[in-house]
């Protein structure tokens, strides 16, 4: 353009520039339509492309656009639940013909599993009796018998497998997904985090935001609790109806706006300002996608009494509505921590899960949200095949638990674009060490990155100079667990 058509009464619009600004306008009337109850047109379109959780498509495609991610913390025993080793019973109280590798106590002979394991499926896959019904949908599952991590203690092997760092404060996978992609429904939190009775060790780092901006950090929600207001503290306001509180809000926005610019960039202020918001639209949901009640009774009783039940069916109803990343954690500490008296608390522990989660992975299919909902399940380590040792003041006078191994262990995946059906890898002929076909915790998070549609290596943030990715400098992707 010339500086005389510049300052031109009827400057020129080239055939392009007239279909962009017609295509503008006719967006711009429906979309104001639409939004009429929101009050500015403005006000409402900056908000839209402002708002961190907004959907966000991925690098590509995506096989998966949620996950559930069933957490046993304190670490499950592989050789007793998805990874059968008959040679234990061979030597049991014997010692080992190798070396025992170094854990984080003493350890002794072989102990032999006290479960029995059956084939299941047309894959045949062998499933512990402790998980039968999870092992009835075994044809959707893809076990990963080659997990490694690198230390044989909870607070860093929880870290590493939730954040990919093991020391350092990173965000967690939640974070990073629910960065990439958004979520679909704006009345709930992209990244839920359930777990019964407290806290699991390590607290909320285990849901850290890190460096991303703190809209992305996991909510949480104690499910020992029914009643919405002790689901979700101060969710509901007894007070105020929606009307007088979405005036207080925005009184409150504009002050906090001000507050804001006045400081410059403030990501935990940020944060917060966001999160008032968030906290008004989940009234609108929150009561009902955590209420089980108005569910079928076929429902409720596939799914089973109890805790785990409700909890694990409230992960269906939560992606149901657009939630990207739900964590459901087993209890508060470390549960599945059992260095004695393996056989009656891996019995009772399962005996808490593994219905609704078999109900899970079939309910999920049966509404066709399997295929687009990936499936996590696991805790951050395993347990040794040799029995631990009595140790005063912890498991005296016991010879009848496993303590942690981080040398092998037992993942699975379903749904959301794996390879179902199907057994990836091994540990040793005891179960001790990942041999076959290795995945290292970052090349399982390679693999769930790739799932969810992005590249590893190249979906990254950049904080205090240097672009960070989830799987820091490691990882690669395991593309044979992928259908």
């Amino acid at each position: 353009m010339t500086i005389d058509q510049a300052h031109s009464p009827e400057p020129v619009v080239d055939r392009r520039d007239m279909l962009r600004r017609c295509g503008m306008g006719m967006g711009g009337l429906m979309f104001s339509q639409l939004l009429a109850e929101s009050g500015s047109v403005e006000k409402t379109l900056q908000a839209a492309t402002s708002n961190p959780l907004s959907p966000k498509m991925p690098q590509f495609p995506a096989r998966a656009k949620h996950v559930i991610h069933l957490f046993m913390n304190g670490g499950p025993s592989h050789v007793d639940t998805f990874d059968p080793k008959p040679k234990l019973d061979e030597f049991h109280g014997k010692k080992l013909p190798i070396e025992n590798l170094r854990t984080e106590r003493p350890t002794g002979a072989a102990f032999k599993s006290p479960f029995k394991f059956k084939q299941y499926g047309e894959s045949g896959i062998p499933v512990s009796e402790l998980f039968k019904h999870t092992a009835q949908s075994i044809d959707e599952i893809a076990v990963i018998r080659s997990m490694h991590a690198d230390a044989p203690n909870h607070e860093p092997s929880l870290l590493l497998m939730n954040c990919g760092e093991a020391r350092q404060i990173r965000p967690s996978m939640g974070s990073w997904l629910t960065y990439g992609m958004g979520t679909d429904n704006q009345n709930l939190p992209a990244f839920v985090v359930m777990c019964p009775g407290g806290y699991p060790i390590q607290e909320s780092q285990n849901w850290q935001a890190g460096f991303l901006p703190g809209i992305y950090q996991g909510t949480y929600i104690d499910t020992k609790h029914k009643e919405i207001n002790k689901l979700i503290a101060n969710v509901e306001n007894k007070r105020l109806g929606k009307s007088q509180q979405r005036k207080q809000l925005d009184l409150l926005q504009q002050m906090n706006e001000k507050h804001l610019q006045e400081r410059g960039h403030d990501p935990k202020l940020e944060a917060r300002i966001q999160a008032y918001e968030l906290a008004y639209r989940m009234q609108i949901e929150a009561a009902d996608v955590f209420d089980v009640s108005s569910e079928p009774k076929h429902i409720l009783d596939m799914y089973g009494p109890g805790v785990q039940a409700r909890q694990i069916l409230i992960a269906r109803r939560l992606v149901e509505r657009g939630v990207r990343f739900v964590q459901v954690w087993h209890g508060a500490g470390q549960p599945w921590d059992n260095h004695d008296d393996i056989e009656v608390n891996h019995r009772r522990l399962a005996g808490q899960c593994d219905q609704a989660i078999g109900a899970l992975l079939k309910d999920l299919k049966q509404r066709g949200l399997l295929e687009e909902t990936l499936v996590i399940w696991g805790g951050e380590f395993g347990r040794t095949p040799v029995v631990e040792l009595p140790k005063k003041g912890s498991n005296a006078g016991k010879i009848n638990g496993r303590d942690h191994n981080h040398w092998g262990f037992t993942t699975w995946m379903a749904g959301g674009g794996v390879r179902g059906g199907y057994v990836h890898g091994a540990t040793d002929e005891f179960g001790f060490r990942a041999v076959e076909k290795k995945v290292h915790v970052h090349d399982l998070h390679a693999t769930i990155m790739k799932l969810m549609g992005f590249d590893h290596e190249t979906f990254t943030y950049r904080y205090a100079g240097r672009d960070f990715r989830f799987t820091d400098v490691h990882g690669r992707v395991v593309n044979e667990l992928i259908a």
